[in-house]
């Protein structure tokens, strides 16, 4: 797609430092661009290769001075950067039909300008919106509902009766719906409780890879709108997350715990059930929340404590095994002080 310079300007929001008649074909890396690319500089660590770039034009924060450069000047340099990327690179058209080789009850209502691909199996009594695409091999369970423009990749499950919204993308692997883990104690056995509830996904989340959120025991687990989760996730039965909010790989919550919005989730992060997480609150990687956080915490830690705590901490911690041989030598100190009044006390007492 060859497009100018002002052109892009536009779509961007942005102001030209340059000339606006560049042509522009393609996006690539500060370091890789050639004079047909547009490339972007969102970290300050980049801007070294602004004067060697061979990119036709650069987009950059709005005090970016390069003599000679064509520039577009944004805000933000990084979402510029995405929304150039889906203008330059939109996906493929999908076809629209369903595959006679795709497995799909005689009740299922479907919209308009549906993709199904083979071996592809929807249950009774499903509705599947309009512009939904559906790869192979995926299973949708009787009574799912899926919204207008969702897109589910291969091999995603989507068991009975869960609500998908509008413009969600699920990826490859992940399970949506699949029983919470729930037992009582049978004397020395589990009992397992029937797992009775859906799970509810909004409008524009994003499901990451071989994701696993669990069906609720009674009512709904609940995803709320643009919420992403990042692959490897574990939502457990019963848990609320809000709108916004970012769950990073291998981050588990735990059931019936409740985030409020725009939580951030980071690697590895952990929450015990039956806790609440409040609004804009950060979960540093391996962190593990263990009661509840009100709005606006940022902590770091297992169990998770104040983040400025949190470097302290760690701060500390390599000098534990010296200051453990400095406290064995006062120790040592304080004990011959010790004995030497000891044995003075005596020498007066007689």
């Amino acid at each position: 797609m060859d497009i100018t310079l002002k052109e892009v300007a536009q779509i961007l929001g942005g102001e030209i430092d340059g000339d606006e008649n560049t042509v522009i074909s393609g996006l690539a890396g500060i370091e890789r661009a050639g004079p047909g690319d547009i490339t972007f500089v969102a970290n300050p660590k980049y801007a070294r290769y602004i004067e060697s770039t061979q990119a036709g034009a650069i987009v950059c924060s709005p005090e970016t001075v390069a003599p000679g450069r064509n520039l577009i000047k944004v805000a933000n340099p990084y979402l510029a950067y995405a929304k150039a990327l889906r203008f330059l690179n939109p996906p493929p058209k999908e076809p629209g039909t369903i595959d006679p080789q795709a497995c799909i009850a005689e009740d299922v209502q479907m919209g308009r300008n549906v993709t199904v691909y083979p071996f592809v199996y929807i249950g009774a009594g499903c509705r599947i919106g309009d512009n939904v695409t559906i790869y192979p091999h995926c299973f949708i369970g009787a009574g799912v509902s899926i919204g207008c423009g969702t897109f589910l990749h291969p091999n995603v499950t989507i068991e009975e009766r869960c609500i998908i919204g509008c413009r969600v993308i699920i990826h490859a692997g992940a399970v949506i719906g699949s029983d919470g883990f729930g037992f009582a104690r049978d004397g020395a056995a589990y009992y397992k409780i029937p797992q009775l509830g859906i799970v509810q996904i909004d409008d524009d989340v994003e499901i990451g890879a071989c994701t696993a959120i669990d069906r609720a025991a009674l009512e709904r687990t609940w995803i709320k709108r643009g919420t992403k989760t990042d692959n490897l996730v574990q939502i457990a039965h019963n848990v609320v997350i809000g709108e916004d909010s970012c769950i990073v790989s291998q981050a588990g919550i735990s059931g019936s715990t409740k985030l409020g919005d725009r939580v951030i989730m980071a690697g590895q992060s952990a929450a015990i059930g039956h806790i609440s997480i409040g609004s804009d609150c950060i979960v540093g990687a391996r962190g593990a929340v263990a009661s509840d956080l009100a709005d606006g915490q940022i902590v770091s830690g297992a169990p998770a404590i104040p983040h400025k705590d949190f470097l302290r901490a760690t701060t500390t911690f390599p000098k534990l095994p010296e200051m453990r041989r400095t406290l064995a030598r006062l120790a040592r100190k304080i004990e011959a002080l010790e004995a030497e009044i000891r044995a003075l006390q005596e020498k007066h007492s007689t």
